[in-house]
């Protein structure tokens, strides 16, 4: 078959979902809304910039990236996450009928048998725009898949972003959440109960000869030396403020326990945080890690007992579940997405992620139940198994992109 992906082709979540239509023989196609040169043996990549996207660059690679890792670094350090999402949500959307001519040029050079719009903003509306109302294009099927904030944190930011949410959810023949709690707010937005849905991880899911519990003790049995890892970075929906502040009261009552915070070094918004943990005596117990590939990552979560995710939007995050894949305890912010997946007091624990005490309760309460966390191991690998592993899910995609 011949499928076009329109997504952000630089996103490990967007590609590791094409990676399985590229290794299965299907005929793929990317429209990118970032520069990109993604490792996957694609039939086409067409680049369609949208919302200010083109100004990104590429993220660089580990040697020959200086250039746009400058760029980036510069744009990043006269900015905060929360000011460039604002900036995107009021623009973004003056220059989405634009990027709609051009994918529709696209759809009609390429005739596709599907297209799939990974994310809302802006993928999906652009693709809404691209098929229109009463289009010539032979209609291929359109899917579109909703992320983690595209109706919590996106959708009612601003009035063109609720009328291009409505409008490409009226447009898209079916959907994909990673989330139940998305597929009612998608009806609530005007997805038609009647069109077809399916529900899996927003990447197809984990990879469980990558992702997989240690088998020896990742931690002693007392309270000494847990190691808590928050693998969020920042980003504009995760309460960093509330996980830095939590530190020392964790560490008043736990003072051996180590944070570990990969995709923050090197990051010009975790300067304020590192110059804050100096001055009072606490950066002994953090250590800042830049981007990790993914089986480096795989290997930290084991050796970690805690994860934390401190976000106030979300759908399911794919590193709480790789996290859960490899043992550790999951503690997330209380997210209706995320009582999808934890039990609090069985499986993992859920916070106010505005209350970095009740966060640092839930971490201490994490650190000193060492039966809680072994226990939660177990169940978490089992769920994991049955409701996210990466082989069935995507098997479970490709059907549902024959049906359509």
């Amino acid at each position: 078959m011949r499928y076009l992906f329109v997504a952000d082709g630089r996103s490990p979540i967007a590609l590791n979902w094409l990676q399985h239509f590229v290794q299965t023989g299907h005929e793929v196609h990317l429209a990118s809304t970032y520069p990109c040169q993604p490792e996957l043996n694609l039939a086409s990549l067409h680049i369609i910039p949208v919302a200010f996207s083109g100004a990104a660059g590429e993220k660089p690679k580990p040697t020959g990236g200086e250039t746009h890792a400058r760029k980036n670094s510069a744009v990043r350090t006269l900015t905060t996450p929360r000011l460039r999402t604002a900036i995107r949500q009021w623009l973004g959307p003056l220059t989405l009928p634009r990027a709609g001519r051009r994918l529709r040029a696209l759809i009609q050079t390429l005739r596709p048998d599907l297209v799939h719009a990974m994310r809302i903003p802006y993928e999906g509306m652009i693709t809404a725009l691209a098929k229109g109302s009463g289009s010539p294009l032979g209609t291929p099927p359109c899917v579109v898949s909703v992320w983690g904030n595209d109706f919590t944190l996106h959708a009612k930011s601003t009035p063109l972003m609720a009328y291009y949410t409505r409008l490409a959810l009226r447009h898209a023949d079916a959907l994909h959440t990673d989330c139940f709690r998305d597929l009612r707010l998608a009806g609530e937005w005007g997805f038609a109960p009647n069109k077809p849905s399916l529900t899996v991880p927003g990447n197809g899911g984990i990879d469980l000869s990558l992702f997989y519990p240690s088998t020896t003790p990742k931690t002693p049995s007392h309270s000494e030396g847990v190691t808590v890892v928050n693998p969020r970075g920042f980003r504009a929906y995760v309460r960093n403020d509330t996980f830095f502040k939590a530190i020392p009261l964790v560490l008043a009552k736990t003072p051996q326990t180590r944070f570990v915070l990969p995709a923050m070094a090197g990051d010009p918004h975790a300067t304020p945080y590192q110059n804050w943990l100096h001055a009072n005596h606490l950066a002994h117990a953090v250590d800042f890690l830049p981007h990790i590939p993914r089986p480096q990552m795989a290997d930290l979560f084991r050796q970690a007992a805690l994860a934390v995710s401190p976000s106030e939007h979300d759908g399911t995050p794919n590193t709480l579940l790789e996290a859960m894949a490899c043992g550790c305890l999951p503690i997330a912010g209380d997210i209706e997405a995320l009582r999808e997946w934890i039990t609090p007091g069985e499986n993992g624990f859920l916070f106010d992620p505005g209350d970095a005490s009740a966060l640092a309760a839930c971490i201490v309460s994490g650190i000193e139940n060492a039966d809680l966390r072994e226990e939660a191991a177990k169940k978490n690998a089992r769920l994991v198994a049955d409701r996210a592993e990466y082989g069935a899910s995507m098997v479970k995609a490709e059907l549902f992109y024959a049906r359509l």
